[in-house]
C-alpha cells in the first residue's frame, strides 16, 4: 500500500514544547520525539551548512525506515554556484548524508532570478546526483507557472532527471491580507504563484502555506486531500508539508490532514501515537 507522509519546516519549536512535544527534551531526542507526530520533515538547514555524518547518523538512529527526510542541498550549489564547479560541495554533502539515504529526497530549491535558460544546466546538474535517492526541484520564476512552454521545457528537464516538480501553495495566504504580524511578514517574503497539482514521478512532493487560523488552513487544503487521495489511488507515495506563518500549530495540522486523507482512502496506514506531553508546573 502506498504511503502518505506528512510533515513540517522543522522538527523542533518553542511554541511546541509542552503542547505536542514534551517540555525541556536535550537535543538528540527532539527529532525522535517529532517523528511520533509526523513521518515527514523539511531539512531546511542543510541549505546554509551541510552537516557532519555523525549528526546525521544520530538523525537515522532517532527515527524508524519509513520517515521521509526531504533535504535542501546546499545553497554554495543552487544559488551562488549555479551548478557550476560544485563537485566539492556536493560529494561533501552526499557522503554526510549516507546513513540516510535510503529514506532521504534532495530538494533543489531555487530562486526567483533562475529561469528557462539555465534549465539545460539544472538538468546535467540531477542526472549526476545518485540515481538511487529521488530528487525534486522547486522553481519560483512565475513563467513556469504562466507559460505552457516554458512549463513543458521544466517538465521535461524534470522527466528527464526523474525529477519531481514541488509545488509551493500558498494561494490561501494570499487570498486575504494578512491579519497579524506573522501573516504580514509570509505576505513580504512568500512567493506568489498558482497553485499546481500535477504529479511527474511516484513520489510528489507538496508545500502548503495556510494562514494563523487553524480553521481557514484546514478549509484551504481540501483540495489537496482529493488530489492526494488520487495520488494513493494511482500508486504514488506523496509527501505534504504543512505551514503556516507562524508554524505554531503545524504538528496538529500535519496530523490533521492525514486524517482528512484517510477519510477517504480508509485503508491508509495511521500515523504513530504522540509520546504523551506532560502538563506544565509551577514546581
Amino acid at each position: 500500500m502506498p504511503r502518505l507522509h506528512v510533515g513540517c519546516a522543522m522538527w523542533t519549536h518553542q511554541a511546541w514544547q509542552g503542547r505536542f512535544l514534551p517540555s525541556a527534551l536535550p537535543a538528540g531526542r527532539r527529532l525522535g520525539a517529532y517523528a511520533r507526530l509526523c513521518n515527514a520533515v523539511e531539512g531546511n538547514t542543510t541549505f546554509y551548512a551541510t552537516p557532519t555524518r555523525a549528526t546525521v547518523a544520530g538523525w537515522a538512529a532517532q527515527t524508524d525506515p519509513n520517515f521521509r527526510f526531504v533535504l535542501k542541498l546546499p545553497r554554495s550549489a543552487t544559488h551562488e554556484r549555479r551548478f557550476v564547479g560544485v563537485e566539492t560541495e556536493m560529494r561533501a554533502f552526499l557522503d554526510a548524508i549516507e546513513p540516510i539515504a535510503e529514506r532521504a529526497v534532495l530538494w533543489t530549491q531555487l530562486p526567483r532570478s533562475f529561469g528557462p535558460p539555465a534549465l539545460d544546466a539544472l538538468g546535467r546538474f540531477l542526472r549526476r546526483l545518485p540515481p538511487d535517492i529521488p530528487r525534486a526541484v522547486e522553481v519560483r520564476d512565475p513563467v513556469f507557472f504562466t507559460d505552457a512552454s516554458a512549463a513543458s521545457r521544466l517538465e521535461t528537464t524534470l522527466a528527464g532527471a526523474n525529477a519531481e516538480w514541488v509545488p509551493f501553495d500558498t494561494t490561501l495566504l494570499f487570498a486575504a491580507p494578512p491579519t497579524s504580524e506573522a501573516e504580514h511578514e509570509a505576505w513580504q517574503q512568500k512567493p506568489r504563484l498558482p497553485r499546481r497539482t500535477r504529479a511527474l514521478t511516484d513520489r510528489p512532493i507538496v508545500r502548503y502555506l495556510g494562514r494563523d487560523s487553524v480553521d481557514e488552513t484546514a478549509a484551504g487544503w481540501q483540495p489537496w486531500t482529493t488530489v492526494v487521495a488520487d495520488w494513493l489511488r494511482e500508486g504514488r507515495s506523496p509527501t505534504v508539508f504543512l505551514h503556516t506563518p507562524d508554524n505554531r500549530d503545524a504538528p496538529m495540522l500535519a496530523r490533521r490532514f492525514h486524517d482528512d486523507v484517510r477519510t477517504l482512502v480508509p485503508d491508509l496506514d495511521p500515523l504513530p501515537e504522540p509520546e504523551p506531553v506532560e502538563p506544565a508546573t509551577l514546581f
